[in-house]
């Protein structure tokens, strides 16, 4: 059975630090790449950060380049989000995604979420 959990949301102040992460099972792991996307209320699901099955590439949403940091440890089947210098506008369910292309055709998995709530 295929899973995907992610842990670490909560509350912070603006300015703090929090760090996601995502264990994976039921699939191979280091097959997939590894994306954030995150939801706030009454807007659409955007990706947050995206890393490569080896972790050799990295890429972000403009809007968290310099303050977050995705990573992954292989043999841990777990993906990280550091996320650094929170923004009000940061609130969101943070939600982990594996995703491949086999033969053209995208096999996705998602987490249940996270919520991650900046506020004073």
């Amino acid at each position: 059975q295929v899973q995907l959990v992610e842990s670490g949301g909560g509350l912070v102040q603006p300015g703090g630090s929090l760090r996601l992460s995502c264990t994976a099972s039921g699939f191979t792991f280091n097959n997939y790449a590894m994306s954030w996307y995150r939801q706030a209320p009454g807007k659409e699901r955007e990706m947050v950060a995206t890393i490569t099955n080896t972790g050799e590439s990295t890429d972000y949403a403009h809007s968290v380049k310099g303050r977050f940091a995705i990573s992954r440890d292989n043999p841990k089947n777990t993906a990280y989000l550091q996320m650094n210098s929170l923004k009000p506008e940061d609130t969101a369910m943070y939600f982990c995604n594996a995703m491949r292309v086999v033969a053209g055709t995208a096999q996705t998995y998602w987490g249940q979420g996270t919520q991650v709530t900046v506020s004073s």
